[in-house]
């Protein structure tokens, strides 16, 4: 997995490349939430690269959900492939997390 971090003023994105599963989530959240302690209140995911996500990435991402929530910031959730969006709606995710379809409509919805 890959992983690069933009910082566009106060919004920072992760742009997630290959596979976000047992074997790489533990380096996923821990980057997540060096940004969060350092004070990031709005985070944007970017799925358009991400081949698979596991159990163990669902569980990264609703983290650090609760943690931006506790600090009153947001996430946004965008460019997913069908087949990834499939596990987010079968987890039930897509019930609370915003979920658009570009890098662009989650900077305008930030």
């Amino acid at each position: 997995m890959d992983i690069v971090e933009e910082k566009q003023g106060v919004i920072h994105t992760f742009k997630i490349k290959g596979r976000l599963d047992s074997n790489t989530s533990q380096e996923f959240e821990k980057r997540v939430f060096d940004v969060i302690t350092n004070g990031t209140k709005s985070l944007i995911i970017d799925f358009r690269d991400l081949d698979y996500i596991s159990s163990a990435g669902l569980r990264v991402i609703l983290k650090a959900t609760k943690a931006l929530k506790r600090e009153d910031g947001k996430i946004m959730l965008c460019a997913m492939q069908d087949y990834v969006k499939e596990v987010f709606e079968i987890a039930g995710f897509d019930s609370f997390l915003p979920i658009v379809s570009t890098l662009d409509d989650a900077r305008r919805a930030l």
